[in-house]
């Protein structure tokens, strides 16, 4: 069987294009990459590519995939490893339908308030958003992690693996800012949410265990995308 022609239209700095890179890097898939600039109109060429203009966009042996999470899917699924198991046991489903779970809560009950923090337009929204974030972090995250695995040795990843799983392919580069935009240097989130989360400590733990992960940390540049988000921030506070 050849090797599929794979073309990533990416910006490094998107998070949203980091989970593409992700699952490509944990698969070993070669790919080509091809960079857009998002500061930019899209040129015409990459409109026929996908119309929406935005990554990333994948080129699969022609066939475009769009839309972040799609992308991801779609590998993890054409390509079966540990980040997902093949839902054609009840187990599988079953695992499957976890990770869909864990994704959507955190992405509806605790990313909302991050970027509260990250965008608010004053400074007691932002420090608003910090703090429901890690509230939401502590009520709805914390308790999921590694439910049912209490009092047992365990990986750190999602359920307890110890590799990376299809959770931290969609939620890793999100994470990964989290981290570098609450810096003191970067001067974009309150450094005072780690004293929240400190208290949720599986959290904290699979929150590390991510952001260290060479398949999460290879492409980021934590300056470059700290720059790039203060300086669109301040553009739109104007």
């Amino acid at each position: 069987m050849s090797s599929p022609k794979i073309v990533l239209y990416t910006n490094r700095t998107c998070p949203w294009a980091h989970r593409a890179h992700i699952v490509l890097q944990e698969l070993g898939l070669p790919f080509q990459e091809v960079t857009i600039d998002l500061d930019t109109p899209r040129e015409p060429w990459y409109l026929e590519v996908n119309p929406r203009g935005l990554v990333p966009s994948l080129s699969y042996n022609g066939e475009v995939i769009t839309e972040s999470g799609i992308v991801a899917q779609f590998l993890a699924d054409a390509y079966p490893s540990h980040l997902v198991p093949p839902s054609n046991t009840p187990e599988g489903a079953l695992q499957r339908a976890r990770i869909a779970f864990f994704v959507d809560t955190y992405s509806s009950k605790a990313a909302p308030h991050y970027n509260a923090a990250l965008r608010g337009a004053t400074e007691a929204d932002r420090k608003a958003g910090v703090e429901s974030y890690v509230a939401a972090i502590k009520k709805e995250i914390e308790p999921l992690l590694y439910q049912g695995l209490e009092g047992k040795q365990h990986g750190p990843f999602f359920g307890g693996s110890d590799k990376l799983t299809l959770v931290e392919v969609l939620l890793g580069s999100f994470l990964i800012r989290l981290h570098a935009f609450a810096d003191k240097e970067a001067d974009l989130i309150d450094p005072a949410i780690w004293e929240g989360l400190a208290e949720a400590k599986n959290f904290s733990r699979w929150a590390q265990a991510t952001r260290e992960h060479p398949s999460v940390n290879g492409i980021f540049d934590a300056k470059a995308c700290a720059d790039r988000t203060k300086k669109k921030l301040l553009a739109n506070r104007k």
